[in-house]
Parts: C-alpha cells; structure tokens; sequence
C-alpha cells in the first residue's frame, strides 16, 4: 500500500496552508461566553481567498473551472483547514459539487458547478436526518406528479443553512430509492429553526412542506447518495485529524514551558505515556482516512465495499479526537479552560465533529454486518 501523495495533491496542501496561515482559531467570539450563533454568517473573506487559490474547485474537471483532482486532495485540504478551525463551509460545498458533478443533470451542472467553483454559490448538505441518529435518507420524502417532484420532511443539525444558496437534501421515494434534492432555503414551503453547535456555529433544523422542484434540481441516479454519505463521512474524519494534530502539538509545546519541581512537565513519564498514547491515536486515524479516501477515490474494489473502509476511519475518528481533547486538557490543567488560551474552542469543535460521526460502537457495527455479508478468504 502506497500512501505518498501525487505533486497536484501536494501542491493543493501547500496552497492550503498558505491561505490558512493568517487564520486566527479565536477570531470569533468564545462559544463559552456566547449564548447563541458566535457570528452571523461563515469567514466570507476566507472564502473568497479559497475561491481565489482555486481550492473551491479542486474536485470538478477542467470544464468547469476546476483541478480536475480527488478526494484525496479534498481532505489534505480539509486537515488543513482543521488546524485554524476554519469557519467555512468547505467540506459541505465541495462534497456536493463533486456529487452534482458525479450524478447531476447536464443542465444543472452546467449552470450549477462553475460558479460554485468560483465561490459565488455556496452549498450544503442535510446528512443528519431527523433526530441525528436516524439515516438523513428517511427523513424526507419525495414524488413525483406532472410538474415535478415534491418534498415534504424535516432535517436537522443542517450545516451553514442560513448561508447557503442551496442544501442537498436526500429523501425517499415510494419506491423505496434515494434521490438529492437541491433545494433553496428561499423556496416556497421551506423554513429554517436555528439550531447550535457545540463549536458555537449556527445550525438549522429544515423543514419541507409540499415543496416543488424542477426535474433537473433532483438527482434520482442510483448510488448518489450512498457516495455523497461516505464522502462527506471521510471528510469529517480529515478535519478530525488535522484538529487533533494541532491540538498534540499545542499540547507539546505547553508542556515543554510548563514546569513543576523545577522541571519541564514533558519529561515527567506519566505525560510522555499520555502524548505518546495519542500520537498512535493520530497516526491510526491518518492510516484509516487515507484508506478511505483513496477507495473513494479510485473506485478501487476490496475484500469489502469501500463504506467498511469508511466506517474504519470513523471508528478511530471518532474516539481518536476526543481522546485526544481530553488528554490535552488533563495535561493543561486549568489552563485548557481559560477562555483567552484556544485549546477550549477545539474542544468544543472535536465535540462536534465527534457527534457529526456518530458513536463507534454503531460503525463497529455496521463494520460487523459488512463483515457478515462479506466473508474475507
């Protein structure tokens, strides 16, 4: 297995990093003192800085404006993005370009993708059905009659709703299929509940009745949804993994500072065992995504389908960050709590992003079943 990455991933990595170096974790107000939204809208700036790297784009082809390049690079973006807690919707807006792009009608993409790759579109997507705990496919319904489709449902915990142009929303027919409907929070019929992160960011809870759309605004291809899941899913573990990358390394550098008895707290064997702990933490999770990223992105087959690959990744994802939040918070002391030191604000994003991938018992699981389906040998 070869995990090095090509020159465009690379180069997509280091124009990532250049655009994210003057981003401050703390440039919004602390989710601990803020009773609502830490801000009304995502880092518009920030976003025009990444449309104007060409970072937007990286997953449409040349037709339309962009790099042509994978999941992979999508995610070494993404665990860039992670370490500055990056307030954009980069993850969400690339997925469902790249699903418009993959399953989309020409008409759609033809007036959708370009300017999607240039900033001047923003979507979302509703992945956390009902309650989220619930597949996000059986909160929705949709059918058809003469004039198109219609949706009627609700979706909650949608990211960047309030700012998005439109929100891929999945929901089932009555013939027991999955379709993606771009719909626009605007529309006639749709209403958005705020809704709170743990990080602090605006969340929405939307609800659909008896909204109508074009033939063209809805993907009914076979397969669209379960790969706009897994890829979203793979995303999440990337951001998890450069937030806990920053997080170790913030960890290492207090307690190389930090002294008792009159030593650095670094050479004492009990924190050295912990921070070591977590390094294999890390190391396992960059392992899994990239396993992942790389089935999702070639289209490679295995002894399993690529989601047992994804459900791997989200088993360490989702316990690796929180781990390793915890330990950089023993380790800190009452330090890590201070609201004008950063390591709270990555905390309460790790917490969110453990919750977006869901407990690892329920990915062991489905990991079981696959397993069961798919007998190795």
């Amino acid at each position: 297995m070869d995990f090095t990455f090509t020159e465009e991933q690379q180069a997509a990595a280091e124009a990532a990093r250049g655009v994210f170096a003057g981003v401050a974790p703390d440039a919004v107000p602390s989710p601990a003192l803020t009773p609502g939204a830490v801000a009304d809208e995502f880092d518009r700036p920030l976003w025009s800085r990444l449309a104007a790297a060409d970072l937007l784009s990286l997953l449409l082809t040349d037709e339309y404006g962009g790099a042509g390049l994978d999941a992979v690079a999508l995610c070494l973006v993404l665990r860039e993005s992670a370490k500055v807690l990056a307030r954009v919707p980069l993850l969400e807006s690339g997925a469902a370009t790249a699903a418009v792009q993959a399953y989309g009608d020409p008409e759609l993409k033809a007036g959708l993708l370009a300017r999607a790759g240039r900033g001047e579109v923003v979507l979302t997507v509703a992945a956390h059905g009902r309650t989220g705990h619930d597949p996000a496919e059986l909160a929705a319904t949709a059918r058809q009659d003469d004039s198109g489709w219609v949706l009627d449902g609700v979706q909650t915990a949608v990211p960047w709703a309030y700012d998005a142009d439109l929100v891929v929303v999945p929901a089932r027919t009555a013939a027991d299929r999955t379709v993606l409907a771009l719909v626009a929070p605007g529309a006639e019929g749709v209403s958005l509940g705020e809704q709170f992160s743990t990080s602090g960011e605006r969340l929405a809870e939307l609800r659909l009745e008896s909204v109508r759309l074009a033939e063209r605004n809805v993907i009914d291809t076979e397969g669209a949804w379960e790969w706009l899941r897994e890829l979203l899913a793979t995303g999440t573990c990337a951001l998890a993994l450069g937030l806990g990358e920053r997080v170790l390394g913030m960890t290492s550098e207090y307690a190389t500072k930090r002294e008792q008895f009159g030593y650095p707290i670094a050479t004492f064997q009990a924190v050295a065992v912990q921070s070591a702990d977590r390094y294999i933490d890390l190391r396992a999770m960059e392992a899994t995504l990239w396993q992942a990223a790389w089935r999702i992105a070639s289209g490679a087959s295995g002894s399993l389908p690529a989601s047992g690959d994804v459900a791997v990744a989200k088993i360490w994802a989702s316990e690796g960050v929180r781990r390793v939040v915890q330990t950089a918070q023993h380790l800190h002391g009452g330090f890590g709590a201070d609201v004008d030191y950063p390591l709270h604000r990555y905390h309460a994003w790790a917490k969110h992003l453990e919750l977006a991938l869901g407990p690892a018992a329920a990915h062991e699981e489905a990991l079981g079943d696959l397993l069961a389906a798919h007998p190795l040998g």
